[in-house]
C-alpha cells in the first residue's frame, strides 16, 4: 500500500482491512484517511473509491459503506466515536496510484514530493504518462518547457488541477448534458490540507463506535 494511498501507520491497517473488501464489491480503494481526533472533534474515516475502469456514483458508495460498517463493527479498529465517509474521487481527484498518471496523461496536475528535487518540492505542469518507472511532467522552468521525470516514491501529494475542460470531460464520461447557462459555477476545487480535508465528490456518511 503507497503513502499516497495510506499515510499513516492507522491509515495503513485500516487499508488492509478495508481494501479487500472494496475490491470483492467490484471496486478499487484510490485513498483512506482517519482525519479529526483533535480536542473534542470527532473522527473521520474518509475512503475514496471507484471502479477500476472509472466512474462511481452515490448509490456504489452507499453499497461500499454498508459492507464497510459491517466489518469495522466486527474488528473495531478505531477506539473513538468516528463518522465514517465514502465517497468518489471527484473530478480534481488525488493521484494515488502508478497507473493514476498513465490514465490521466494530457491533464494538468500539481505532484508535491517528499525530499527537494532539484531545488524543489512541488511541481505544476500536464502529464505525460509514465516511462520506465518515472511519471513525466510538462513543466514551465526559467523560461522553458521541458519535460522531467519523478519517481513514483518519492510523491508525497498528487492531484489533478480542477479546468473546465476536465470537468467537461468528468461530464462527457458520466454521459451528463452539460449545463446552457452559468458554466461551472456550481462547482468548487477543494482546498486539501494535511489529510484532514472532507472528501470530494458523492459520498455517503454513517456514524460508527
Amino acid at each position: 500500500m503507497t503513502d499516497l494511498i495510506a499515510k499513516t501507520a492507522i491509515d495503513r491497517r485500516l487499508a488492509e482491512l478495508t481494501a479487500p473488501v472494496i475490491e470483492d464489491l467490484g471496486y478499487e480503494l484510490v485513498r483512506i484517511r482517519l482525519a479529526g481526533g483533535h480536542g473534542k472533534v470527532q473522527r473521520t474515516l474518509q475512503i475514496m473509491a471507484d471502479r477500476p475502469e472509472g466512474g462511481i456514483g452515490v448509490e456504489d458508495c452507499a453499497k461500499i459503506s454498508v459492507a464497510l460498517s459491517a466489518l469495522l463493527d466486527v474488528e473495531d479498529p478505531i477506539e473513538e466515536l468516528y463518522t465514517l465517509e465514502v465517497s468518489s474521487p471527484g473530478i480534481d481527484r488525488p493521484l494515488t496510484r502508478l497507473k493514476d498518471f498513465e490514465t490521466w496523461a494530457g491533464w494538468e496536475a500539481r505532484i508535491e514530493t517528499s525530499e527537494l528535487i532539484e531545488g524543489q518540492r512541488r511541481f505544476k505542469g500536464e502529464l505525460k504518462g509514465v516511462e520506465d518507472g518515472e511519471i513525466l511532467i510538462e513543466i514551465e522552468q526559467s523560461g522553458q518547457t521541458i519535460i522531467i521525470g519523478l519517481q513514483f516514491d518519492w510523491l508525497s501529494d498528487a492531484k489533478l488541477i480542477l479546468t473546465d475542460e476536465l470537468i467537461a470531460e468528468m461530464l462527457r464520461q458520466r454521459k451528463v448534458q452539460l449545463p446552457e447557462e452559468g458554466g461551472f459555477d456550481e462547482i468548487e476545487e477543494t482546498d486539501e490540507t494535511d489529510g484532514d480535508e472532507a472528501a470530494d465528490g458523492d459520498d455517503t456518511p454513517s456514524t460508527r463506535h
